[in-house]
């Protein structure tokens, strides 16, 4: 992880990072997987729960998501000798170097946006999972960023249909639940219908959750889920967005067909396609939280977790995050001072300018603007994947200070957060957040501090 001028300059800065390195430590996808996954003789056990190994002919293990390899790393270790095959889709630039799992396949792919690399994987992934039988053990290891990954799209619709109609819809800014009630209903892998293809085989859902409150049928869509949204709720998330005159015809058409029963709907609770599925949340952005708070009070700092549902529009959350160090550093609330505050959630931004920047940089930038003058606090809002929207930065650092830096450099934060444009204008100063992939996805962070 680089360090952003403003936490280099700040004589608590070893603080702040020692935080932020906590909170990605403590959701590590290999340490979450073996926190709840143990090996004893031929028994794996999972959560508690015993799996006898020997009564299975054989093991394939998937997975899908930013994550889904050192995630499928783990459990090679822990059942490599009775894996028979398997095969673990990510983000391309995710994945470590001469990395070598044995019988499982590793590929990678396009994110936000998917590609035909995606749907050649996904096709695998559904071919492995169809090929189980009742004596069989189907591991999935499933994590934010599935939804892309697993990019098969539905009969009749091609890939570059599934990636305009991402595109729009990411440009929308809706929150992820709409987002994936529509993506659902455009693929042929996600909604639970991995799962109907796996039955009647055992199946164990790994889920590392970057979804506010880990909903099992949102996190990478749902794919051995109950999808309780329909093609019905898809259409109507497009006419609310203004989306419709923008989506391929081919996009349309499929939606409108599902929801008049043309087109067969996405499995829902109750189908026995889930009697013998078994979901298990490994971490989430409450556990990256958590950790950041109790680093944060070994560091000698008052640390509230203020909330791990944070969502909303960048802007609006960032100028919330300003108020909340403004109160922490004049107010004494809601934590007295030395101070941390964290929430972990993920926010959306609506596309409305043409510059370069992530939901966290852009939140960070409100913040800055509404901090401007204040004396010893600072706003971190990071990606905890490493990555913030279409850039190389993870997040951005605000204080006091950035608004008159920023304008001393000849930069107006007003302008550039018009234009979407947040991540020239901390790039300018500094003060990124860099960490590269991190190879894990719980969603975003946000960390207020107030020193003195």
């Amino acid at each position: 992880m680089n360090e952003p001028r403003s936490i280099d300059a700040s004589p608590h800065g070893h603080k702040v990072l020692s935080v932020m390195r906590a909170a990605l430590a403590a959701v590590e996808p290999g340490a979450a997987v073996r926190a709840h996954v143990s090996r004893d003789g031929d028994r794996l056990i999972v959560d508690g729960r015993p799996f006898d190994l020997g009564s299975f002919d054989r093991v394939i293990l998937v997975g899908a998501g930013k994550a889904s390899v050192p995630m499928a790393r783990a459990v090679v270790g822990l059942a490599g000798d009775r894996i028979a095959a398997g095969l673990a889709v990510t983000q391309r630039g995710h994945l470590p170097m001469g990395l070598d799992l044995g019988p499982v396949e590793i590929a990678e792919a396009g994110h936000p946006v998917p590609d035909q690399a995606g749907c050649d994987a996904t096709r695998r992934i559904m071919e492995l999972v169809s090929s189980a039988n009742e004596r069989d053990l189907v591991i999935a290891v499933l994590t934010g960023g599935g939804s892309a990954l697993l990019a098969a799209p539905a009969p009749g619709l091609t890939v570059d249909d599934l990636a305009t109609a991402t595109r729009l819809m990411l440009a929308s800014g809706a929150p992820i639940e709409e987002l994936n009630a529509v993506r659902k209903h455009l693929s042929a892998a996600t909604g639970g219908r991995l799962a109907r293809l796996a039955a009647p085989a055992t199946v164990v859902a790994l889920v590392l959750s970057d979804v506010v409150d880990d909903p099992l049928d949102t996190i990478a869509s749902g794919p051995l889920s109950p999808d309780p949204t329909t093609y019905a709720d898809a259409v109507r998330v497009l006419r609310e967005r203004e989306l419709e005159g923008g989506m391929p015809e081919a996009v349309r058409a499929h939606l409108e067909r599902g929801a008049r029963d043309e087109v067969a709907e996405t499995p829902k609770p109750g189908d026995p396609a889930f009697d013998r599925v078994r979901c298990v949340i490994v971490g989430s952005g409450a556990l990256a939280a958590r950790a950041a708070a109790a680093q944060a009070r070994r560091e000698g700092l008052g640390a509230l977790v203020l909330s791990a549902s944070m969502t909303g529009e960048a802007r609006e959350v960032g100028r919330a995050a300003g108020a909340l160090a403004r109160d922490l550093a004049t107010r004494d609330v809601p934590v007295p001072r030395p101070a941390c505050v964290v929430l972990a959630g993920e926010t959306t931004v609506q596309v409305r300018g043409k510059g370069r920047g992530g939901r966290n940089q852009e939140l960070a930038l409100a913040a800055a603007v509404e901090m401007e003058g204040l004396s010893d606090a600072m706003v971190v809002a990071l990606g905890t994947d490493g990555r913030d929207g279409p850039t190389h930065a993870a997040g951005a650092v605000a204080t006091g200070e950035t608004v008159v830096r920023a304008r001393d450099a000849g930069l107006d934060p007003l302008a550039h957060l018009d234009d979407n444009d947040a991540c020239p204008f901390f790039e300018a100063l500094g003060d990124l957040v860099v960490t590269g992939p991190t190879l894990t996805n719980v969603g975003d962070l946000l960390l207020v501090f107030a020193f003195s």
